[in-house]
């Protein structure tokens, strides 16, 4: 059997992309919270982890979500939007995350 070579890929090529942080692999790991110090921890609480499944994870719409929290659609895009906001931060720093109900005392 001869090889074939596979065909050309479809689209436009991808554009070269500027990043503003020089990125080394890294592996984030769930750990239990002990094993984490909470002061150097971005801490999620569990209404910003339970918002983040409604809408990304099971694909429900703000309003949805929000009904299904008992809380506003306002209420529920702050509640995502901080989770967004530290979970952006914990990444690009390279910080773990803590999920507890609240910010533990420092």
């Amino acid at each position: 059997m001869s090889w074939i070579p596979p065909p050309p890929p479809r689209g436009r090529p991808p554009k070269p992309r500027r990043l503003a942080l020089p990125l080394a692999p890294r592996a984030w790991v769930p750990a239990p919270p002990a094993a984490v110090d909470p002061r150097e921890a971005v801490v999620l609480t569990f209404d910003e982890v339970e918002a983040l499944r409604l809408v990304y994870l099971e694909g429900l719409t703000q309003a949805e979500a929000a009904e299904r929290m008992g809380v506003s659609r306002g209420t529920l895009w702050r509640i995502l939007s901080e989770a967004r906001r530290k979970i952006a931060y914990a990444l690009v720093a390279f910080k773990p995350i803590l999920v507890a109900p609240s910010k533990p005392p420092a």
